[in-house]
């Protein structure tokens, strides 16, 4: 597991190209709220927008995820944390007034970032 990439992996790569070349600008895995342990793969602090490009594996896509047949009891556990600690994110993050949008790694890179680049946009006009 350690060979597996947390961050600059090749979906999230494609979204942050789409997203910068359309003018936006934003952290990556970066922290939303200071104090919490856990990294978003682009965030837009000015107008409090967290996204996160989820893996099929290691958060359960209910299309594509198949559980190994190998210590199953090890990987139900595994990734049923990834998945209740992925919605306590989600809902600290909505408390703290932050939009979050999800994204699985198979979804079109394009379609995604029309996602995020309206969805940032929203907020902007929100705030003026």
């Amino acid at each position: 597991m350690l060979g597996n990439r947390s961050r600059d992996t090749a979906p999230e790569l494609l979204l942050r190209s789409l997203v910068h070349a359309a003018g936006l600008r934003y952290r990556v895995a970066a922290k939303p709220l200071p104090k919490m342990r856990r990294t978003a793969d682009m965030v837009f602090r000015p107008v409090k927008v967290a996204v996160f490009i989820d893996g099929c594996f290691w958060h359960g896509c209910p299309e594509h995820f198949v559980m190994p047949k190998t210590n199953r009891p090890y990987w139900e556990d595994k990734i049923g944390r990834n998945i209740q600690r992925d919605q306590d994110t989600d809902n600290r993050l909505a408390e703290a007034g932050w939009l979050v949008l999800r994204f699985w790694e198979h979804l079109k890179p394009e379609a995604c970032a029309a996602n995020v680049i309206e969805a940032v946009a929203a907020r902007r006009q929100e705030a003026e």
